[in-house]
């Protein structure tokens, strides 16, 4: 659905998305391999520099 998948994605794809630079796209990949799977979009506020409002835009970007 055109979607980027959290789980899968690589530091070049998250770095497409909005406020999503990427020194934030390379620590999402590393969140992810230190805690496990993404479970749902609002496990991205566990990563450093990510809060509610950046949550709230990726939402409908993104899948865990």
């Amino acid at each position: 659905d055109g979607r980027i998948d959290l789980n899968t994605a690589d530091v070049a794809t998250l770095d497409t998305l909005p406020r999503i630079g990427p020194a934030m796209a390379e620590r999402i990949v590393e969140w992810r391999e230190a805690n496990g799977p993404i479970r749902s979009v609002d496990d991205l506020l566990a990563v450093s520099g990510i809060g509610a409002k950046t949550v709230e835009a990726l939402r409908p970007l993104v899948v865990p």
